[in-house]
């Protein structure tokens, strides 16, 4: 198996320990290096292609960005104890109207950081109790714990850091 898999194809189990909770921490506080040093280098061409009409590389990176505000919302549904995630829009309209790739690099990169940074502060500050509480995922339609999610998001993460290798390292 060579290629990137389709997000909506994923099956998702939760049932690792609460003890993974630093390595997930550590993931995620990765991505905004990982994405700088997979887009970085690379021609304004090579990042903008969109082959058969799909997202570019650039494009992918942008929908990292585009996601947080939806991650910060779920951690908030915790927090709140609500009675189902926040729902995602599963047509991804904020990433398809958005025009990334007429963005500079730099800014989608040092945007995503930023977000992902409070995030992260966000996570660090809440009650551990909340990281066993589960609320039920509206697409998934399982229980997830805040864990879960955090997983989630950093599943998501490598999904499109793959797609955006992929992209770049394609072969014509």
């Amino acid at each position: 198996m060579n290629k990137v898999s389709a997000w909506f194809e994923r099956k998702f189990e939760f049932s690792f320990s609460a003890e993974l909770l630093p390595n997930l921490s550590a993931r995620l506080r990765g991505t905004p290096a990982r994405l700088e040093e997979t887009l970085r280098g690379h021609s304004q061409d090579v990042l903008t292609a969109k082959p058969e009409g799909k997202w570019s590389a650039q494009e992918h990176g942008g929908h990292l960005l585009d996601l947080e505000p939806l991650w910060m919302s779920r951690v908030e549904d915790f927090v709140t104890g609500s009675d189902q995630l926040t729902v995602a829009d599963l047509t991804n309209r904020k990433t398809e109207e958005a025009n990334h790739n007429a963005r500079p690099l730099d800014e989608i990169l040092a945007e995503f950081r930023s977000q992902r940074g409070k995030l992260l502060s966000r996570v660090a500050e809440l009650d551990p109790s909340l990281y066993a509480q589960a609320i039920p995922h509206p697409r998934l339609k399982t229980p997830m714990r805040l864990l879960d999610h955090l997983y989630f998001a950093a599943e998501h993460d490598d999904h499109h850091l793959a797609r955006m290798w992929e992209l770049i390292n394609a072969r014509p």
